[in-house]
């Protein structure tokens, strides 16, 4: 198993993502009217902001009204629609005052049908015996990038390189990072820390190679798992199965992101409640109390129960409300603060517990003295759960209600269908 070239930065084992469809964020869709959602996301608990593609849409072939975010038309601009390079800049210089950091989405498998780069620079692209610029898969409102070329692979890190330069992002969250060479995300990471080092790298990929460059990777398989044990498709074996492959294939310095919606899920898919139904909350809990970075999608917090269109505006239907706010601040409070939930840490440890209910899942997550209990009832059924493990011995908070309990050897839970239960033990 490779283990990374370039080492992550302690912070990163307590982060979060927040990803923001600033599209569908506001009525206004712009960078300025995002700005005032600062405050509530940071009182949330939110670490990471991580934009779609901040970049102009390219117009040819471009998909309905607005087009894909990830058709990306000039990548050292913003689209017009959510405003200027100044106004980002701005938006980044609030968010680090807040103390979050900033991250921005990277399209590099692939550009826009009339990218900047074409008229000059055709050999940048992947062409056809006829001279013909390729789609990749069905995609025919984008251009495939050619990096054998090496002066590409030196335009495109410049293109990163403007951002860190122009408005001191972060880092970066790169799409369908397994299209595009490993050996150029080396070659991209190698000259960019030089410049601005513990930048965090999130890849959508769940290729275990990649962590040798990046810090975090993408945990597709067991969203789709989740989903056919909602359904029915699947047992708590199969649930299990991809967590012990995870443990078994991944480094463990190999941070994952754990998530029940993004914007790929939401627009094509559905919702977390379409998906998981009555789960949603129980596998939201998972996502920030396994070992991994969790990721929330925007408008989770509200909960938005609306698949939001993709090439359209669409606006998430805020209230007001944020019914959910608490319950993220809780799980995200306690993520950032509690050692045991320390991600991708040799220090932490996760204990699977026995219980006597096929469907629900135990674990004990500790590092050192101090510890995080989680009960997930996946299931339609209220249920007593039976534990019996030395390991839970000890006082415990319910992070919740606050209440607390002295845990012997025995324990008795009580669990409502689809319930959970958290608690923290502290040294």
């Amino acid at each position: 198993m490779l283990l990374s070239k370039h080492p992550s930065a302690n912070w990163v084992h307590h982060t979060n993502i927040y990803e923001v469809n600033l599209r569908q964020y506001t009525g206004e869709g712009t960078f300025n009217a995002f700005a005032h959602e600062l405050p509530r996301l940071r009182d949330m608990g939110i670490e990471i902001l991580w934009f779609m593609p901040i970049h102009p849409i390219s117009v040819l072939g471009r998909k309905g009204l607005l087009g894909s975010y990830y058709s990306i038309e000039n990548y050292t601009d913003t689209n017009p629609e959510f405003g200027t390079v100044d106004d980002f800049k701005n938006l980044v210089n609030a968010a680090h005052v807040l103390g979050f950091k900033v991250i921005i989405d990277w399209v590099a498998n692939h550009s826009g049908n009339d990218n900047v780069w074409i008229k000059d620079h055709r050999d940048f692209f992947v062409q056809d015996a006829e001279g013909n610029i390729i789609h990749p898969y069905d995609w025919d409102d984008v251009s495939k990038l050619n990096y054998d070329n090496p002066q590409l692979r030196t335009t495109m890190i410049a293109a990163m390189q403007f951002w860190i330069y122009e408005c001191g992002i972060d880092g970066f969250r790169c799409d369908m990072a397994h299209l595009v060479p490993l050996d150029f995300w080396d070659e991209a990471r190698t000259a960019i820390d030089k410049i601005k080092p513990e930048l965090f790298w999130l890849a959508e990929t769940e290729d275990a190679p990649y962590h040798q460059v990046f810090d975090a990777t993408y945990t597709w398989e067991w969203m789709h798992k989740t989903e056919d044990y909602c359904k029915g498709n699947t047992d708590m074996n199969g649930l299990l199965s991809v967590l012990n492959k995870y443990n078994t294939e991944f480094p463990p310095t190999g941070y994952r992101a754990y998530f029940t919606s993004n914007h790929d899920e939401n627009s094509h898919t559905g919702t977390e409640y379409d998906k998981f139904g009555e789960a949603a909350k129980a596998l939201a809990v998972f996502s920030c109390t396994w070992n991994g970075i969790p990721l929330i999608y925007s408008g989770q917090e509200l909960p938005n129960l609306k698949k939001l269109a993709f090439f359209e505006k669409d606006p998430i239907e805020w209230n007001g409300q944020y019914a959910l706010h608490s319950f993220y601040k809780t799980l995200l409070t306690l993520h950032k603060n509690n050692p045991a939930l320390s991600g991708a840490d040799p220090a932490a440890f996760t204990y699977m517990l026995q219980t006597d209910k096929p469907n629900v899942m135990a674990y004990l997550r500790i590092n050192g003295n101090n510890a995080v209990l989680v009960l997930l009832n996946l299931s339609r059924d209220f249920v007593w759960v039976d534990i019996h493990d030395e390991k839970i011995i000890g006082s415990y908070t319910n992070v919740w209600s606050g209440q607390s309990f002295e845990f012997g050897i025995d324990r008795a839970f009580e669990l409502y269908p689809w319930g959970y239960l958290v608690y923290e033990k502290k040294s």
